[in-house]
């Protein structure tokens, strides 16, 4: 990403993984109104949920497979951090868990942690 909009502590994404991704990208552009786009995984399309007016594309719908196949069915936010690795660390020490250890994504790094209440939440860096 790294362009002024890369800030950290900042949401940069949102999106869902689920063993039956086409069907509820169905469901999201039905009962919300999105636009999707196909997003090309190599042997499977992801999806990308745009805004029906301006296109925007506002949130993913992704299979549970690849580097997507632990990440828990449900809307997930990405958080901007220095560093994925470090964060996890820091995580594991105040007494959260991480579920999805750090994965290349493009040139950027991803995971997904449990706060000690059990909330989860996606971090990226790079």
């Amino acid at each position: 990403m790294g362009n002024k909009d890369s800030e950290i502590g900042k949401i940069e994404w949102r999106d869902l993984t689920v063993e039956n991704a086409e069907e509820v990208r169905d469901f999201y552009s039905n009962v919300v109104g999105w636009k999707t786009s196909n997003v090309s995984m190599g042997e499977y399309d992801d999806f990308c949920m745009n805004q029906p007016d301006s296109g925007e594309t506002i949130a993913g719908v992704c299979h549970a497979r690849g580097t997507n196949k632990d990440i828990p069915a449900q809307w997930l936010m990405y958080v901007r951090v220095a560093d994925v690795v470090s964060s996890c660390k820091q995580c594991e020490s105040l007494g959260g868990n991480v579920l999805v250890e750090p994965k290349a994504m493009g040139k950027s790094q991803f995971c997904v942690i449990q706060d000690p209440a059990g909330a989860v939440l996606g971090l990226i860096s790079g």
